[in-house]
């Protein structure tokens, strides 16, 4: 390559002599960006979803091929997010194709030392049996004569991870049961 081609190979020339004054389109391409194609250009399938981070909700495109998540993106139609995310919520990608991401239920038995795997239909067994168990063991239809129709044996601490639908749910769900202990890190 001489001299004056390789001088005129530089993206700042091109920038200059060309209609891409700003440097945001085909002066400011290479040899190899020129070929590159956006991971989300082959997705099959694009689903809404919202930033499992913190309670600000930012909504998310998640692009998938072949049943795989291959793209996570802030969604531009947005009115929270404007197709922005912060550092966390660009990075959840890793939260969905983590190879170290727990996909199975685990369980350590009451002074066991070993963890074992358990199907989900029998960990949702379990939990239901011991939160029907705990309130019918703790439940308190009044307290110095006044009705209070509660169970002080359950209370709830909600993640940073959690939305504001999410929150709203467990809150409901919490109060139909009778716990009163509810709260969530977020407030903390």
């Amino acid at each position: 390559m001489g001299a004056k081609s390789f001088v005129s190979s530089w993206s700042l020339l091109r920038q200059l002599r060309g209609r891409d004054l700003l440097g945001r389109g085909s002066a400011a391409m290479s040899a190899r960006s020129a070929h590159l194609e956006p991971r989300t250009s082959t997705a099959d399938n694009v689903v809404s979803s919202v930033c499992p981070f913190c309670a600000v909700g930012c909504a998310q495109k998640v692009f998938v091929k072949d049943g795989q998540v291959t793209q996570i993106e802030g969604d531009p139609a947005s009115p929270i997010s404007r197709g922005r995310l912060c550092p966390k919520g660009s990075a959840s990608k890793q939260l969905v194709t983590s190879p170290s991401r727990v996909t199975k239920v685990r369980y350590r038995r009451p002074h066991g030392t070993e963890w074992e795997e358990l199907d989900l239909a029998t960990a949702m067994d379990m939990i239901a049996d011991r939160v029907i168990e705990t309130r019918k063991q703790f439940w308190e239809w009044e307290a110095d004569g006044r009705r209070t129709r509660r169970t002080l044996g359950i209370s709830s601490l909600g993640g940073a991870t959690l939305d504001n639908e999410e929150n709203y749910l467990m809150k409901k769900l919490y109060t139909a049961m009778g716990a009163i202990q509810i709260e969530n890190q977020a407030r903390i």
